[in-house]
């Protein structure tokens, strides 16, 4: 009997031990950094790492966005030399989408043959440092394409159309060793004008980027693929034409450059090394603190099966998945495979600057947005968290709903007001015009620009221009805001009155309860549950 008795008591002992040991693991897990090096004098790596790992990426990406910034540079500006160069009567503006247009049978062969004097010349009127290229052909020249109407006669006089509506394409590669005269007596440049469909001349020149030097860089090396595309579809006596110009940088085959710049290229690769360096020791200590918080969030799910004979709820569940951890991971996987490429852009071994600065550029837009983590760990700050957390559910659910009706305008404005007005000619730009009108800008021009050729389509434009605004921005814009604003008002009550207590927090809570017997009893728990920990990984905590 004394022994089954003292059997009871060592059970019932043991309990005690192991609830206490995981009240004070799950305290700790919960205590911000400050707070645990108080408690058990344990250093927040993961703080000075996450602080060190701002500056460094911040850096990095300043300076790469300084060097994309000369590659944009470096294209658009030869775009618009280009199109100086080779498109007769250009005014320095594009008239459209497209850049200039004709209107007479010798402004189109003007045009073209422009462009064909032009390219023959090019070395001794371009200013940039330009040369010839090769074609898909893996040849040097101009390669000239026309689409026609198979056959056909035409007599609008007499109202007599006979087409066939087959389209014949044909080409014809056009080198510098013929004359622009030879090239004009071509039979291939008789045109008929009501069977032909476009006029396309394409060609490749190659340029090199020697502004990056300034910066101690290596210069990148480009080709130009450039097409010229008279458009006459319309058949309405105007072809539009259309320049559009492709850059691809490709490897400089031998670089030859005196000065600092291998010694500055191979710095830059060092801190870009670093930079991976730090990400990924980031990387394994919130990857490790996770594993360590579901192992911990199990434990406390067995336990509460175990005493009180009921699952914890969702809430609290999903209290022990730390998804600030979970931004910093899918940060610093982002930083690392930026941080490779530009390392490959920077040794001339890759040339997608795009690719690299979308991942560096979103890599530290988390990197910035993780700092609130620890701003919320004061109440001021804190407001701001807790509400875009109560709000988000609410303001999806709206905007769901919300943009069942925008959707709705949009297409309505794309069909009716399209051919009268240019912010409605498709359905992305339409979608952009009607973001702005919400927010109130451009409103006047909207309305101002509609052609008046239809009293009917002018009419219905009012009506839905008037009808839109009114409806998003005094009535669905207002109750936007008043969703959230009656989630900040809900977030400063719980402050002030507290938050409804969770399963989790009324078990955390029994702590401070039970703190008159933890003093009595201090010594043999504090012994136990230290000699567990040692014992046991499933009691270390991740270090914040």
């Amino acid at each position: 009997k004394f022994i089954l008795c003292d059997r009871n008591a060592m059970a019932h002992l043991d309990s005690e031990v192991k609830e206490e040991c995981l009240r004070e693991d799950l305290k700790f897990y919960f205590m911000n950094p400050c707070e645990k090096y108080r408690a058990r004098h344990q250093i927040p790596w993961k703080l000075g790492l996450q602080i060190l790992k701002i500056v460094m990426v911040t850096t990095q990406l300043v300076r790469f966005g300084l060097s994309n910034q000369m590659v944009v540079a470096f294209k658009e500006e030869n775009t618009v030399a280009f199109k100086h160069l080779f498109l007769k009567g250009y005014s320095g503006t594009d008239e459209d989408d497209y850049s200039c247009s004709v209107y007479t049978q010798e402004d189109v062969y003007e045009s073209i043959f422009f462009v064909l004097s032009q390219y023959r010349q090019l070395k001794n009127i371009s200013l940039g440092t330009l040369g010839y290229g090769e074609n898909e052909d893996n040849r040097i020249g101009l390669k000239v394409c026309k689409q026609h109407y198979k056959k056909g006669t035409m007599f609008p006089s007499n109202e007599t159309l006979n087409i066939d509506s087959d389209i014949e394409k044909d080409c014809v590669h056009l080198d510098l060793s013929k004359s622009p005269q030879d090239w004009k007596n071509s039979s291939f440049f008789r045109l008929e004008f009501y069977r032909l469909l476009q006029v396309e001349i394409s060609f490749h020149l190659k340029g090199i980027d020697l502004q990056t030097i300034h910066s101690r860089e290596l210069p990148d090396c480009y080709v130009f693929q450039n097409t010229i595309t008279l458009d006459n579809k319309a058949h309405s006596g105007k072809i539009k034409i259309y320049f559009d110009s492709e850059a691809k940088i490709e490897e400089c085959k031998d670089l030859n450059i005196s000065g600092s710049i291998q010694k500055n290229t191979q710095y830059v690769l060092v801190f870009d090394a670093f930079v991976i360096v730090i990400c990924l020791a980031s990387l394994i200590l919130c990857t490790r603190s996770i594993v360590l918080a579901l192992r911990l969030r199990k434990r406390f799910l067995d336990f509460f099966l175990e005493k009180y004979k009921r699952r914890v709820c969702d809430a609290d569940q999903w209290e022990f998945i730390n998804g600030w951890y979970i931004l910093v991971i899918i940060s610093d996987l982002m930083t690392v495979i930026g941080s490779i490429l530009k390392m490959e852009i920077k040794a001339k071994n890759l040339t997608n600057y795009d690719l690299c600065s979308i991942l560096l550029g979103t890599s530290t837009l988390f990197v910035w947005v993780g700092v609130i983590r620890y701003l919320g760990y004061f109440q001021a700050y804190n407001v701001l968290i807790l509400t875009m957390q109560a709000s988000l559910p609410k303001v999806l659910r709206f905007c769901a709903c919300a943009g069942m009706i925008y959707l709705g305008y949009t297409f309505c404005g794309w069909i009716v007001l399209g051919p009268y007005h240019d912010k409605f000619e498709d359905l992305n730009t339409v979608a952009e015009c009607l973001f702005s009108l919400v927010n109130g800008d451009d409103m006047f021009a909207t309305f101002a620009q509609i052609q008046q050729k239809s009293i009917l389509v002018w009419l219905f434009s009012r009506l839905y221009l008037y009808s839109f605004i009114s409806l998003f921005i005094y009535m669905i814009l207002s109750l936007f805001i008043a969703l959230i604003t009656d989630s900040y008002d809900t977030i400063k009550k719980y402050q002030q009155n507290g938050f409804p207590e969770t399963d989790l927090q009324e078990f955390l809570k029994e702590c401070s309860s039970k703190e008159k017997y933890q003093k009595e009893s201090s010594a043999f728990l504090s012994c136990v549950c230290c000699l567990r920990r040692k014992g046991s990984e499933d009691h270390l905590i991740p270090v914040t």
